[in-house]
C-alpha cells in the first residue's frame, strides 16, 4: 500500500511545469517588449548607463540587450540569440528578438489549449523551414557589380539608424570597403580586413576611407624626426630601444664614478648597435609595440633615430599590430638580431596628416601588402555619435558581407513577413490535427513585425495590416510600408531591401530558441 501512495505524491504536482514555462514565457516576452520600440526607421532609441558611469545612445537590438541587466535565465536565451543574429546576419538583431517574442505569445496560447509543448515545438520548426522556403522563392538574385543595389541594402539598414541622413555618404563607403576586401570568387568576407577608427572632431561627413592604412598614434618628434617619409620600409618591432634594466627586485649601486661613465658609454653604444642595424636593413619607418616592462624608446635612442632620419611612431597596441602587418606586408620581429630587409613593408607614402584637429598617419601607396585592407576614420562631434556611427557602419559592413555571402535581395518594411504569414495560413488548411492549429498561431506571429513597424512610425497598425494582406491576396508579393509615405506601397520600387539572409536566420534562430524554452519544464538551482 505504501508504495503506491509514495508514486501518487510524485504526480500531483502537475502545476509545476506550466508554471515554469509560464515564467519563463513571461520573462522572454519581457524583454522583446522592452526592445520593441526601436524597431524600424521611426524606432525609438534607448540610453544606457553602464556600470563605469560610460553612456551609451543606441537602437541597435544587440547593443541594447548586451548592456542591460537581464537576471532570468530564460530572457538571458534571448540576449545571445541576438548575439548569434549579430554574428550570423550583421542586422536584424531587434527583428529577430521581436519574433521570438511573438512566437512565444503564440505558443503560450496554444499550451492554454491543452497541446503538448513538444508537438508545438515541432510544428513551430517545420513552419519555420518552410519560410525559409517561402523567402528564398520570393526573393531577387543580384551580382555583386550592382554597386547601386548594394548601396540601397545598405541605405535601408542605416535607415533607422541616428546617422540615417548621412546615409548617402556611408552606404557607398560601406558597400566600396567590402568589395575591395572580398574577391568575386568568396563566399565570405572576413570583416577583421576592414578596420574602423574613431577621432572626435569634424562632423559624420568627414568620415572617409583610406585605402592602405591608419595610424591613430602620432610621429614621435621629441628629437626633431622626420614626420613624412617617401618609399618608405616599414619595420614592425616588439622589442625597446631603450637599454636593458635589471629585475624588478634587483638593483645595481655604482660608487665610482669611472664606473657610472663605463654605464653610460655601454648603454650609447648598446643603443647606436641597435640603429645602426636598423638602418643597415634599408628601414626608414619604426612601428614600436608597446610596452609594459620598460620604456619603448628612451630619449638617447630618439636622438640617435632622428640623426639616421627614421620615422618612428611607438605605443603601437597588440591588437593594432595584426592589421598592420596584414596590411603591410612587414611581419612582427621580436629580436633585433633577426632584423633584416625581408621582413620590412614598403610603401611609397607615409606621412601625418592634421584633418579637423587631430592628427593621423596615413600609409599610402602600399604594394607588399598579404591581403588588401582598408581603413575607414570615424568622425563625430562627440563619442556617443562616433560609438554609434561605428555601430552602424558594422550593421552596413554586415549586410554587404551577407550578400555576399547569399547574392539575393528581398524587399523590407514587414513585406516578407507578411507574404510568409500569408501561405502558411493558406497551407495550414491542408494539414490536420494540432500542426493545423500550430501552423495558424505560427503565422500570425509573424505579423508582429508590420505590427510593430506601423504603430513606431504613428500609423494606424490595424489598418495598415489588413491592407497589406488584402494587397499580398491580389498577387503583389513586395507590398510593405514604407513609412516615408505612411501608407502601404511596393517597398522593392521604393528602394526598401534587405538581404535575404537576415530575414532567413532571423526566423530560423527564433523558432530554435523558442523551441529550446518550450523543453524546460523545470529551472533546478545548484550549489
Amino acid at each position: 500500500m505504501t508504495s503506491t501512495h509514495q508514486s501518487n505524491s510524485i504526480f500531483k504536482d502537475k502545476e509545476k511545469p506550466q508554471e515554469v514555462r509560464k515564467a519563463n514565457i513571461l520573462a522572454a516576452r519581457a524583454v522583446a517588449d522592452a526592445i520593441r520600440t526601436s524597431l524600424g526607421p521611426k524606432g525609438m532609441d534607448k540610453m544606457i548607463k553602464t556600470g563605469d558611469g560610460k553612456i551609451i545612445i543606441s537602437n541597435d537590438g544587440h547593443t541594447i540587450l548586451k548592456h542591460m541587466a537581464v537576471l532570468h535565465p530564460a530572457a538571458k536565451m534571448l540576449v545571445d540569440l541576438s548575439a548569434a543574429q549579430d554574428t550570423e546576419a550583421g542586422d536584424g538583431t531587434t527583428s529577430v528578438v521581436v519574433i521570438t517574442g511573438a512566437i512565444l505569445g503564440a505558443a503560450e496560447k496554444l499550451l492554454n489549449k491543452g497541446i503538448h509543448p513538444m508537438i508545438i515545438a515541432e510544428s513551430f520548426q517545420r513552419a519555420a523551414a518552410r519560410s525559409v522556403e517561402i523567402l528564398l522563392e520570393m526573393s531577387h538574385k543580384i551580382s555583386l557589380d550592382d554597386r547601386e543595389q548594394l548601396i540601397r541594402a545598405a541605405t535601408t539598414s542605416l535607415s533607422s539608424k541616428i546617422v540615417s541622413q548621412h546615409s548617402h555618404i556611408l552606404a557607398p563607403l560601406a558597400v566600396d570597403s567590402v568589395l575591395k576586401v572580398s574577391n568575386e570568387y568568396a563566399n565570405n568576407v572576413d570583416l577583421n580586413d576592414i578596420k574602423l577608427f574613431k577621432k572626435v572632431g569634424g562632423t559624420i561627413d568627414d568620415t572617409e576611407v583610406v585605402n592602405g592604412l591608419v595610424v591613430t598614434q602620432n610621429v614621435v618628434k621629441s628629437a626633431n624626426g622626420p614626420t613624412r617619409m617617401e618609399k618608405a620600409k616599414i619595420g614592425l618591432i616588439q622589442f625597446q630601444l631603450s637599454p636593458p634594466k635589471p629585475d624588478m627586485e634587483n638593483n645595481v649601486v655604482v660608487n665610482d664614478y669611472r664606473q657610472m661613465d663605463k654605464i653610460l658609454k655601454e648603454e650609447r653604444a648598446y643603443l647606436l648597435n641597435i640603429c645602426k642595424k636598423i638602418k643597415k636593413a634599408k628601414c626608414n619607418v619604426l612601428f614600436v609595440q608597446k610596452s609594459i616592462l620598460r620604456d619603448a624608446v628612451n630619449d638617447l635612442a630618439l636622438h640617435f633615430l632622428a640623426k639616421l632620419n627614421i620615422l618612428l611612431v611607438k605605443d603601437i597596441e597588440r591588437d593594432e599590430m595584426e592589421f598592420i602587418s596584414k596590411s603591410t606586408g612587414a611581419k612582427p620581429i621580436a629580436d633585433i638580431d633577426s632584423f633584416n630587409e625581408t621582413k620590412l613593408g614598403s610603401a611609397d607614402l607615409v606621412e601625418e596628416i592634421e584633418s579637423s584637429g587631430s592628427r593621423i598617419i596615413k600609409v599610402s601607396g602600399i604594394s607588399s601588402a598579404t591581403k588588401p585592407t582598408v581603413s575607414i576614420v570615424c568622425r563625430g562631434a562627440n563619442e556617443m555619435v562616433l560609438d554609434e556611427t561605428e555601430r552602424s557602419l558594422h550593421d552596413a559592413l554586415c549586410v554587404i558581407r551577407c550578400l555576399v555571402k547569399e547574392k539575393a535581395l528581398i524587399a523590407g518594411g514587414g513585406a516578407p513577413e507578411i507574404e510568409v504569414s500569408r501561405t502558411l495560413l493558406k497551407e495550414s488548411n491542408k494539414l490536420s490535427g494540432m500542426e493545423q492549429f500550430c501552423f495558424k498561431e505560427f503565422a500570425l506571429a509573424l505579423e508582429v513585425i508590420p505590427t510593430t513597424l506601423a504603430e513606431n512610425a504613428g500609423l494606424n497598425p490595424i489598418e495598415i495590416v489588413t491592407e497589406l494582406i488584402s494587397k499580398h491576396d491580389a498577387g503583389e508579393k513586395n507590398a510593405g510600408i514604407s513609412v516615408r509615405r505612411s501608407g502601404t506601397t511596393n517597398t522593392y520600387d521604393e528602394h526598401v531591401l534587405q538581404p535575404v539572409l537576415v530575414s532567413t536566420s532571423a526566423i530560423t534562430l527564433a523558432s530554435e530558441t523558442v523551441k529550446s524554452i518550450l523543453r524546460i519544464d523545470d529551472i533546478a538551482f545548484s550549489r
